[in-house]
């Protein structure tokens, strides 16, 4: 039976979390949507729920995400975790701080924390600052995101303009003291209406600190970071009792590809240190409507073998938006995701067994067309990263890449992983 029920707003992400609870031992599935009734199977510890709620109008992620929510408390979960990016994109209308509030309000819950920090890819807080190696947010690419641009790195600030509630901070300091003063300047803050709280961290340590502070509380938000110290505390309130291997997968044969939609610096870097046979799509082609994935298809089949190859979309953010000049943001968003979906079915009948997807929202775009529902989390590649198996009748292995993640050898260190 599921312990813990986790919401994540992008495919990536949920990956990125599901992959964190596996080391700690949790047996993990991950669900594409909302589950249905009686689909999650009863030899599982956590159930991650992927939706694509991050930069939809609130009020249709509040409504997905207490869906995702009554589905998980069907499954039996008595925990709850709600994940966004380790870089918080949001934007002063959501949606992180009011689906906070809807799932605190379901919960009858008093208080959650937030915390974006994951030190191994360098994501840090410190006095309520969210960093991107020694870089505040606002300095990096992400001042410039097409969709949600982060222009301030004071979390504390960022979420106050999404909620009514009260926000508050934990500063590193009264992290360090311990998981039992940390319990106690939350309970002080709650006493005094705080709502929302931003906790600091900066190393592994905290994480664990934090983790068994909160091991009894109904809800927590953050990425994928402070899941690190929870499978722990639930080990030692009971609630996790089993010690299996967590992240076997089946061993599936089958030609491997690597899909780039991601136009994140990380994946910029992991397509130019790539060494295999790659095409690069004409992403303005594709948005005039020309039929570049037949041809990038055709090119692919002649392609396939026991070697790795890739095929991207991925271009510079100068190029980005001129696309977005030209074509609109939805419109050329829309086409690239429909044309790369149809290349991941293409090549999944032509015989692909193993895929390295990059980017959230092609991710999300590929498992669609797939028609894949679950998937069971295997083992890491990269931090946050796991190579995942689809749950059906010919399971097919598939890594969701977060743009951001990886290093840049990635999409080789992928498949020698297997």
């Amino acid at each position: 039976m599921a312990i813990l029920g986790v919401i994540a707003d992008d495919f990536t992400g949920a990956t990125d979390i599901a992959g964190m609870l596996v080391k700690g031992g949790m047996r993990t599935i991950q669900t594409i949507g909302v589950p249905p009734e009686g689909a999650i199977p009863d030899d599982v510890d956590a159930v991650v729920v992927a939706l694509k709620t991050r930069s939809i109008p609130a009020k249709d992620a509040i409504a997905q995400s207490l869906d995702a929510l009554k589905a998980l408390q069907a499954a039996g979960c008595v925990r709850f975790f709600f994940k966004y990016c380790s870089t918080f994109d949001s934007t002063d209308a959501g949606n992180i701080g009011p689906v906070g509030d809807a799932l605190l309000d379901a919960l009858k819950a008093r208080q959650a924390i937030y915390c974006p920090a994951f030190p191994v890819n360098g994501r840090t807080i410190f006095f309520g600052h969210l960093f991107v190696g020694d870089l505040l947010l606002s300095d990096t690419h992400m001042r410039h995101h097409p969709l949600n641009p982060m222009t301030d790195s004071n979390l504390v600030r960022v979420l106050a303009r999404q909620t009514a509630h009260k926000v508050g901070l934990v500063a590193l300091k009264q992290v360090q003291s311990g998981s039992t003063a940390l319990r106690t300047a939350l309970d002080a803050l709650g006493a005094e209406g705080v709502r929302h709280v931003v906790v600091d961290a900066v190393a592994d340590t905290d994480l664990g600190i934090i983790g068994e502070a909160i091991g009894d509380d109904v809800l927590v938000t953050g990425g994928s970071g402070v899941a690190l110290g929870l499978p722990a505390a639930y080990r030692r309130r009971g609630l996790l009792t089993h010690k299996t291997n967590a992240d076997t997968l089946p061993k599936v044969g089958g030609a491997a590809v690597v899909l780039a939609g991601s136009c994140s610096a990380a994946t910029l870097g992991q397509i130019a240190a790539f060494k295999g046979p790659h095409l690069a799509l004409d992403t303005d082609a594709i948005c005039r409507g020309e039929p570049v994935g037949d041809k990038a298809l055709a090119w692919a089949k002649d392609k396939l073998g026991n070697a790795p190859i890739l095929l991207s979309a991925s271009e510079s953010p100068e190029e980005v938006k001129a696309l977005q000049s030209k074509y609109g943001v939805e419109k050329s968003s829309q086409a690239i995701e429909k044309t790369m979906a149809a290349l991941a079915r293409g090549l999944v009948a032509a015989g692909v067994g193993r895929l390295v997807v990059a980017g959230g929202e092609t991710s999300g775009a590929v498992v669609g067309a797939l028609d894949v529902t679950a998937l069971r989390i295997g083992p890491e590649i990269d931090p946050g990263v796991p190579w995942t198996a689809s749950i059906g009748k010919k399971p097919l292995l598939l890594a969701l890449k977060s743009g951001n993640f990886g290093a840049p050898d990635f999409f080789t260190k992928a498949f020698e992983r297997l």
